[in-house]
C-alpha cells in the first residue's frame, strides 16, 4: 500500500484531525522563536509564524476546536459500542499523552490570566511537560505510521 493510497482512504474526520494536530503542533513551535531565529519566517507567506500574538491566538483556536473534536470522538466511541473491544497499546498511549497535554495545556491557559500567580517553578515543570508530551505524541504517530506499513 503506498502513501497515495493510503491518503485517498482517509476519511474526513481523520484529515481534520490531521489538519488540527498539525495546525497545534505548528503554532506550538511557533511559540518558541525558533520559525523567527531560523529565519523560516522569512519565506514569503511565512511571516506570520514570526508574529507572536498571531500564533498565540492560533495556538487558543485551534486548541478550542481540538478539545471540541476530541469531545465528539470519545461521546461517538461510548455510544458505538467500541468500547467493547478496548483500545489497543497504541491507541491507549495516544490517548493518555492527549490527556496530558489537555491538563497541562488548560494550566498553561489559567497562568496566563491576569492575577493568577503561579509560582515559577510550576510553569517551568507545566512548559517542560507539555513539550514532552507534545514529543511522545509526535514519535507515537510515527510509530503509527511503522506499524501501519507492516
Amino acid at each position: 500500500m503506498t502513501i497515495n493510497t493510503t491518503i485517498k482512504n482517509r476519511s474526513v474526520s481523520s484529515r481534520f484531525y490531521s489538519l488540527t494536530l498539525f495546525m497545534l503542533v505548528l503554532t506550538g513551535f511557533a511559540q518558541m522563536p525558533i520559525f523567527k531565529r531560523y529565519y523560516i519566517a522569512d519565506i514569503p507567506g511565512l511571516g506570520w509564524l514570526g508574529e507572536f500574538y498571531v500564533t498565540h491566538f492560533m495556538h487558543y483556536l485551534f486548541a478550542v476546536i481540538f478539545i471540541g473534536y476530541a469531545g465528539y470522538r470519545l461521546t461517538v466511541f461510548f455510544v458505538s459500542g467500541k468500547k467493547r473491544q478496548g483500545w489497543t497499546l497504541l491507541e491507549g498511549i495516544r490517548v493518555t499523552i492527549l490527556s496530558g497535554l489537555v491538563i497541562t495545556g488548560a494550566f498553561l491557559v489559567v497562568k496566563n490570566l491576569s492575577g493568577i500567580y503561579v509560582p515559577p517553578a510550576w510553569i517551568i515543570i507545566m512548559d517542560l511537560a507539555h513539550l514532552s508530551l507534545v514529543m511522545g505524541l509526535l514519535i507515537s504517530l510515527l510509530a503509527g505510521l511503522f506499524i501501519q506499513r507492516r
